[in-house]
């Protein structure tokens, strides 16, 4: 015998056919090989001796293959099995088992299976446990990057909500690019824009006269320098005066810039619990108060505006035109802004205020006009409820002396004649109401009233109201 039949002779236990070129097949193609009889015992095992994983499973020789199967996997090999014997001569596609031994020790094989001599058959298998591993690593290391991934999701929150709650206005900056890389709603407010905007802009250009060059230069000798001194700037979209003041810090490696924004234009509130305060002011007051944009949609509200509008929570009437409250609608609305627009102030306006149930209750309007910078800021609105004793008694729509002159006429004039001197008078009464009501804006009380311009215009002739074309 060869040394080559010796080294093979001891893989072998038990005994296999006589296939012609087994032993090298069982050498070279297979980590293991298992021959199982009709009646399921394993008559032979053989183990390449690389696998060295699988060590000597000489002990199963005589036992039945399901022995050594888990739960699952025998009754996958049952069915597998039972095909294949139904009609050998089909391919049968390989399976994988998982293999228990000394009720301890598991590990998976991917066997093909071959018909052999007196109705038995060959498993020849591959360890799988090695790709069994590199998968577990794989997983492994999906569950820890989804770890990490939630870790800097928090975090980047916890940055996030620091960051908004500064009362600092804060900018971060990308020294090697002059770049803004975040800054917070404060600092955006400060510019005239918003964050999402000026994110990824170069930082020189937000500023009036200044070269990306020179601007990073002045902010490199500045938080460098000992002792830090401002750089003067004027913001391009507001044209307010700031002072920037930068600092260096290092993040993960690399170097960035941190400047404060500070207002040198006195617009600022002198405390920095002044802001605190008139927040506190806002939600606890027992006046409705609502900001509008320039156009009378609501942007924000207090607690007790939702209460006067019977609405649950903010989202109820923001987005909402401030006329859908009114019961005059766009008229009160329109005299509002644009009074409080021209004047910059209007100090009280009654009107009827409308809730989202259709209640109604007369209040008391008083708005101001919300500069931010050179832009426009929007409206201010505060809304007193008046109790129907505040509330002042309307003129008589007709007074005693019209009504007595048109009884007189009676007995000299017919009754569609009375009634046309009656309507005449309410209708003078109707539209001097109506000018005192807009404050003599004709187009407002036109409109109030239902009639068209010209309409209006040729009353206000008729009753006296108007003397010359240039009134208008």
């Amino acid at each position: 015998m060869s040394r080559q039949e010796e080294k093979t002779d001891w893989l072998r236990a038990g005994t296999f056919p006589q296939i012609k070129g087994v032993r090298n097949l069982i050498e070279r193609s297979s980590d293991i090989v298992v021959l199982i009889d009709a009646a399921g015992l394993i008559s032979a095992v053989s183990v390449n001796p690389d696998c060295r994983s699988l060590g000597s499973l000489d002990h199963w020789v005589g036992q039945p293959f399901a022995q050594f199967l888990t739960y699952e996997s025998k009754s996958k090999f049952a069915k597998r099995l039972e095909k294949f014997r139904a009609d050998p001569t089909q391919p049968v596609r390989p399976i994988e088992l998982n293999h228990l031994d000394n009720e301890a020790w598991e590990f998976p094989i991917k066997y093909t299976i071959h018909p052999s001599d007196d109705h038995s058959v060959l498993l020849m298998g591959r360890d799988m446990e090695p790709i069994a591993e590199i998968q577990k690593r794989l997983v492994n290391e999906q569950m820890a990057r989804e770890r990490d991934q939630q870790r800097m999701r928090r975090e980047e929150t916890f940055y996030r909500i620091a960051l908004e709650a500064a009362e600092t206005a804060l900018v971060m900056v990308d020294p090697d690019q002059g770049r803004i890389r975040d800054l917070n709603s404060a600092a955006a407010m400060m510019l005239g824009s918003k964050a999402d905007v000026l994110t990824g802009n170069v930082f020189a250009q937000v500023f009036e006269g200044r070269r990306r060059g020179e601007f990073s230069e002045a902010l490199h000798l500045q938080a460098s320098a000992e002792e830090t001194k401002p750089v003067e700037v004027i913001a391009r979209r507001n044209d307010r005066v700031l002072h920037v003041i930068p600092e260096y810090f290092r993040a993960a490696g690399e170097l960035f810039m941190l400047c404060r924004l500070l207002p040198v234009d006195g617009q600022e509130f002198s405390s920095p619990n002044l802001a605190h305060t008139l927040t506190a002011l806002f939600a606890s007051t027992s006046d409705a108060i609502v900001l509008t944009d320039s156009k009378g949609v609501i942007r924000d509200a207090n607690d007790a505006f939702l209460i006067m509008a019977d609405a649950t929570q903010l989202r109820d009437v923001k987005d909402e035109s401030l006329a859908e409250f009114l019961v005059r609608g766009s008229i009160d609305l329109r005299l509002i802004l644009e009074s409080a627009s021209t004047k910059e102030r209007l100090r009280s306006y009654s009107a009827q205020f409308k809730s989202v149930v259709g209640t109604r209750a007369n209040v008391d309007i008083s708005a101001a006009a919300l500069r931010a910078g050179a832009g426009d800021g929007g409206f201010g609105l505060i809304i007193r409820a008046v109790s129907i004793a505040e509330t002042p008694e309307p003129d008589a729509v007709v007074s005693e002396d019209a009504m007595r002159n048109v009884m007189d006429l009676v007995g000299t004039a017919s009754l569609k004649e009375l009634v046309s001197a009656t309507s005449d008078v309410v209708e003078k009464m109707c539209m001097e109401t109506a000018i005192q009501l807009t404050g003599n804006n004709r187009m407002a009380a036109a409109e109030m009233l239902g009639l068209s311009r010209q309409s209006f215009y040729v009353k206000l002739r008729k009753h006296g109201l108007i003397k010359h074309d240039s009134d208008k």
